[in-house]
């Protein structure tokens, strides 16, 4: 008897990774939008292909924690992926600047045919390995806009207003302070009640958001922010891929890739729902004018090129992309 147990006993320390049942806990901050799409599909993908072998978990709506505490997850290997807005990523490598960049896309589609660029994916690929997390996708989620008490109409509008940003890094911070803003990084958690209660003015992140969360019980006015657009990372963690093997790794990456092909269907209708969710409940999209949207984007690569003349890494990334975006252009 002795013997038959500790035959089975070897038996499963022989068995493969593969063999094994991984969890793969994919952390976003928001709901009822592309990220919440996204992980959906890689569920629906991944447990059926890998024949239970991962079983993928979803926390949406920061049920893991706030944005900051996912991310470290992702880079002890306590959760898997994440997705959130690339500013919350620039502490780990400042390379992430680069996302945060005004004018270098002319609408979504075209920065989501940049980042599906062999060259742009990998060099993004290297993002933050030396920290433990991998891009697994990038893409250019929403139109940025402005959520604020006071309607911001020109860029006049803007002096005095303590806005909230989504990262502390000066290629955050320093194009709003350029117009007279108070710029505050925040997590995105923690934006509603600063709304509600007045702490800031206003608040910058992608379009969907707002209506998404009700935003238009707090506050009745959005403002696009021109050529800017919320960039959304979804950081996998390095340690997780190696650990499930090769086979259940290219599973992953091979579902993952076929899912950011919502990019490019899902989101655009998305964001034409939130449009209509938002002035449905009374709220106001606001275009600047045509002189105030060549200026803010004139200003800000002014501002940005003068913050990366003395990060020669991460301006290396911002004129790859700049040349890549050049490709892309119809």
């Amino acid at each position: 008897m002795k013997q038959a147990w500790a035959a089975l006993a070897a038996l499963a320390l022989a068995l493969p990774a593969a063999a094994q049942q991984f969890t793969m806990k994919i952390s976003c901050p928001t709901v009822n939008d592309m990220n919440t799409e996204y992980m959906k599909a890689m569920k629906a993908g991944i447990e059926p292909r890998t024949n239970g072998k991962i079983k993928v978990e979803l926390y949406p709506a920061n049920q893991l924690g706030q944005i900051p505490r996912t991310v470290e997850g992702v880079a002890l290997g306590t959760i898997e992926m994440t997705l959130v807005a690339s500013g919350f990523f620039v502490g780990m490598d400042p390379r992430y600047l680069v996302f945060d960049a005004a004018g270098l896309f002319d609408d979504m589609d075209h920065g989501n045919r940049v980042f599906q660029d062999p060259q742009i994916r990998k060099r993004l690929a290297n993002f933050s390995a030396d920290k433990g997390i991998e891009l697994l996708i990038t893409y250019a989620a929403n139109p940025n806009m402005v959520l604020s008490h006071k309607p911001i109409h020109t860029l006049a509008d803007f002096k005095g207003q303590k806005i909230r940003v989504p990262g502390a890094a000066p290629l955050q911070v320093e194009p709003f302070k350029h117009f007279g803003t108070s710029a505050l990084s925040m997590p995105l958690g923690e934006v509603l009640p600063a709304m509600q209660n007045h702490t800031i003015d206003g608040a910058v992140a992608g379009l969907t958001v707002f209506p998404g969360f009700k935003y238009y019980d707090v506050a009745k006015s959005m403002t696009y922010l021109p050529g800017s657009y919320l960039i959304l990372t979804g950081g996998v963690s390095r340690q997780f891929m190696k650990t499930i093997g090769s086979d259940l790794e290219k599973i992953v990456r091979d579902v993952s890739r076929d899912a950011e092909q919502l990019f490019f269907t899902w989101l655009p209708q998305d964001v034409e729902r939130a449009k209509k969710n938002w002035t449905s409940n009374g709220g106001e999209l606001i275009t600047l004018p045509a002189e105030d949207q060549k200026r803010f984007i004139a200003d800000v690569t002014r501002v940005t090129e003068s913050i990366l003349a003395g990060q020669p890494l991460v301006k290396a990334e911002y004129d790859a992309l700049r040349e890549a975006a050049q490709r892309h252009r119809k």
